[in-house]
This record gives structure tokens, sequence and C-alpha cells, in this order.
């Protein structure tokens, strides 16, 4: 029998949708100013790249504070319990219709591997996109900052590599979302913040 249980709260899902439009529009613009095709032209790539980053390291800072006085950053602490038996499920048990090993609630929003997946993603990936889209901006400082000796070449392979590891979290993720007890599940909830769970 099937519950609804709410899960995610107003700003939660205000900061992930708007996160998720801010991330496709960086990357729209990124790629196009490594040259992958032409859409706003150059110049205005990068203005609204460099506009849609301080947009997003704003909505980071707040949403950074607001995990950490409401208590939500618990939601990320990493667990091995029943990681295994996500593995299997994510590889077989879905195109096998087993049952879901995880059951979701209000204190525990996020299954083991979500917990390892995000937690790689706000310690690995976006302190790599943010020192190095920073740097970056801030080319012209360099010398007086003492990193004269940083080669460019360097920090823009690190950001093109810390995109592209976006990327493939984004596409896990849209993938992964189509993984509840229908296709839409788990989209619906990100909507309307009430999850059917059984």
């Amino acid at each position: 029998m099937a519950e609804r249980i709410y899960i995610f709260k107003r700003f939660e899902r205000f900061w992930h949708w708007t996160q998720a439009l801010l991330i496709m529009f960086m990357m729209l613009t990124g790629f196009e100013i490594h040259g992958a095709y032409k859409v706003f032209g150059f110049e205005h790539a990068v203005g609204y790249h460099t506009t849609a980053a301080w947009a997003l390291i704003t909505l980071w800072i707040f949403a950074i504070f607001w995990h950490f006085t409401t208590g939500e950053w618990k939601q990320y602490i990493p667990t091995l319990d029943k990681a295994e038996a996500m593995m299997r499920y994510y590889l077989t048990g879905i195109f096998t219709n087993a049952p879901h090993p995880f059951r979701q609630t209000t204190l525990r929003k996020h299954n083991p591997l979500q917990r390892l997946a995000y937690l790689f993603v706000k310690l690995m990936i976006n302190p790599l996109i943010w020192v190095t889209g920073l740097l970056y901006m801030f080319y012209s400082s360099w010398g007086e900052w003492g990193l004269g000796w940083l080669p460019l070449s360097w920090v823009a392979i690190l950001h093109t590599i810390g995109a592209f590891m976006m990327l493939i979290f984004f596409i896990a993720h849209i993938y992964l979302a189509t993984a509840g007890h229908t296709p839409t599940s788990h989209i619906k909830a990100m909507i309307t913040g009430w999850e059917e769970v059984e």
C-alpha cells in the first residue's frame, strides 16, 4: 500500500531546480566558449557564463547556509549500509521489477549511493569548478596573488574536466530520477515535495 510523505521542502525544491537550470545554461555557454558550437557568440557566451556563475555561487551560499541551519546537511553523511543492494538494484533490479531496497523517509531522503554521489559532487566537483572558475575570472590578479607561475592552460583543463564530471553526474542523475516506482514519481516529488512510498 502506498503512503504519501513530505520529503522535499520548498527551499530545497527551489534550490534544486534553479541550480539545475543554471548548470544547464553554464554547460551551454561553457561548451560554446570552448568552440563546440555557436549559439550566442563568444563574447556574449563569456558574459552570460560569468553572470550565471555569480548567480550559482550566490545560490550555493544560500543553500549551504540553509543546510547547516536546518540540519539537512545530515542527509549527506555517507553510509555503506545497503550500498551493495542499491548497486544491484540500479544495475539489474530496475529491469526485473525487483523491490526497491531503500525506504525513503523525511529523515532519510537519499539512499547510500545518492549520499556518496552528492557528497562527491559537493566535495570534489563543485570545489574544482569554483576554484578554477574564480581563477579564470580573476586572471589579471594572479601576479599580485603570487600565482604568476601558474599556467592558464592548466586552469582551463581542470575547469573543463570539472565541467565534464558535472555533465556525467547530470546525465546519471536524470537517469536515476526515472528509477522510482514510476518513471516520473521522483520528478513529481521534486516539484510538489510529496513522495509516494510503499
